[in-house]
């Protein structure tokens, strides 16, 4: 039997500075990366998960593959390149809510992923959902051919798609991410995306196109659900948008259903999103209907909102109802 999820991209060091990185100071270390901050979340949560990339053969890429195992995910198919560096990600907090992001990942292990590591994946055994983000095919010719291999495996034995956007403007122009997003989506099960990056896999028209009938300007529910319809039309099976504080909506051929962000004290908003995905792809896992994957994947949500870090506040599964507690409550 495959895992439930498998999913591949590049995971990098991560140096959190403690002020304006040019004042010096210090920086906490750790490890970042879009999928495999779902992994973990996965993993805490109780589901099997492999993860597959490259790191450089160096000590940051022990730390990469040390992390990951701690964290309960399988890395057997990851390798280490001995020609290349394990990335870096800088975050440099500016004001309280607002944090530059700085990469160093031109030339990286991990931008050089090759399609042998994701054939080897599927002839281990397939999984039951095969989660990409548009990160990965941003960061080389190789790593995009691997992702588009990934879909065509996943098809072929029947594992469930799901596909986070992400859209990384330092990776490649809204241009390029959109016309390789928009020849995936008759691939795609799940779709999750925020509200401005679904036009990236709009066919060219976009809403109303088909004999749709527009919605009115200024109506951006009306757009996002026109949008939606579209893609569903498509073959995606469900879009599912991220509306940061204002929660999620998600839409299927049955109609539409939006929660809520849950109120926490905001701390740190990086790896909301990646937190959502696991949150979500945890409760599709577990037969759960779309009220309770929105449920579970806003409050996996939250607790990265509330926790420093990309991944270090995700949930155990035990640790679900905590949101629930009345403030000052001491779990013992």
């Amino acid at each position: 039997m495959g895992p439930d999820v498998f999913t591949f991209g590049e995971t990098m060091v991560a140096l959190r500075g403690s002020g304006p990185l040019k004042l010096g100071g210090t920086m906490n270390v750790s490890i970042a990366g879009a999928e495999s901050n779902v992994a973990i979340g996965l993993a805490r949560l109780g589901h099997d998960v492999h993860w597959s990339g490259a790191v450089g053969e160096d000590e940051a890429g022990q730390l990469v593959l040390r992390t990951l195992r701690a964290e309960g995910v399988e890395v057997s198919g990851a390798s280490a390149d001995p020609d290349a560096p394990t990335g870096l990600i800088l975050f440099e907090p500016r004001l309280p809510e607002i944090t530059r992001v700085h990469y160093y990942r031109a030339g990286s292990a991990g931008s050089r992923l090759k399609p042998s590591a994701i054939e080897q994946a599927f002839s281990a055994a397939p999984p039951r959902v095969l989660h990409l983000t548009g990160i990965t095919p941003a960061l080389s010719p190789t790593a995009r051919s691997a992702t588009q291999l990934a879909l065509q495996l996943a098809s072929e034995h029947c594992s469930l798609v799901c596909l986070d956007v992400n859209f990384r403007a330092r990776l490649w122009t809204a241009e390029e991410a959109a016309g390789v997003l928009r020849e995936w989506m008759p691939y795609v099960d799940t779709l999750i995306a925020s509200d401005d990056e679904l036009p990236l896999c709009l066919p060219t028209g976009g809403a109303g196109a088909e004999g749709d009938t527009a919605p009115a300007p200024g109506d951006p529910a009306a757009t996002l659900a026109a949008q939606a319809k579209l893609l569903l039309k498509l073959g995606v099976g469900e879009v599912v948008v991220k509306l940061g504080s204002a929660g999620a909506t998600a839409f299927t051929d049955d109609g539409s259903l939006h929660r809520p962000a849950r109120s926490v004290r905001a701390v740190d908003p990086v790896g909301a999103g990646d937190a959502f995905v696991a949150g979500y792809l945890s409760a599709l896992l577990d037969g759960e209907d779309l009220t309770g994957r929105l449920e579970r994947a806003v409050t996996t949500g939250a607790f990265a909102v509330a926790s420093p870090g990309d991944w270090e506040g995700a949930p155990t599964r035990s640790e679900l109802g905590m949101l629930g507690a009345r403030p000052g409550t001491v779990v013992r």
